[in-house]
């Protein structure tokens, strides 16, 4: 959560972050997982205050935020199995959508996410190409919707911005499709140009 006035400078840093993440996630690993990390920690830290503290949701975020893109950062090995798990995750919760309503079964999650976990282990470079073009294009797309719309993935109050980064609006129901387009597209990008080894 943050406070509602904070929407745009938000959304706009989700765009950037993604696009780094999307285009350059490979160079850039351990700035994304920093991004990544930051993302994650401001969201829980901030989700422990109430709706009505704004101040407090704001330095916990902010606090959280360090917290968290420092853990991934110095936790390299670790942050490319949370960034596959995340990815398994996310997976799951996108191919749900068009099979059922509401959210996906813990178990179909909790596979993927081991499987996501298990693979960047594996296959390192490439499962750090993929995941970070396609979570970087998840997050791109969704503060572009929150930038453009000032709706989809939140839900808004008078005072906080609540922002849902694995629920699609019933009426962007084109978002994944615009995600593994652009998904591949970064990949195509990162593996040609700037995810070459020298």
């Amino acid at each position: 959560m943050l406070p509602h006035s904070l929407e745009p400078a938000a959304a706009f840093l989700l765009v950037l972050g993604g696009a780094v993440s999307c285009f350059a996630g490979y160079r850039l690993f351990r700035v994304v997982l920093a991004i990544y990390g930051f993302i994650l920690g401001g969201s829980i830290a901030s989700s422990t205050l109430g709706a009505t503290n704004a101040t407090g949701q704001f330095v916990a975020w902010i606090v959280g935020g360090f917290a968290g893109a420092l853990v991934l950062v110095f936790a390299y090995f670790v942050g490319i199995a949370l960034i596959g798990a995340g990815l398994g995750a996310l997976v799951a919760h996108v191919v749900w959508t068009y099979l059922g309503a509401g959210d996906p079964p813990p178990a179909l999650v909790i596979v993927l996410a081991i499987a996501g976990a298990i693979g960047a282990m594996v296959l390192q470079r490439y499962v750090i190409v993929v995941s970070t073009a396609f979570g970087g294009a998840w997050m791109l797309l969704l503060g572009a919707v929150a930038m453009l719309e000032r709706r989809g993935p939140t839900v808004r109050s008078a005072e906080v911005w609540v922002f849902y980064p694995t629920t699609v609006a019933p009426d962007s129901r084109w978002l994944p499709i615009v995600w593994i387009a652009l998904g591949v597209v970064g990949t195509a990008v990162q593996l040609g140009i700037t995810g070459r080894r020298k």
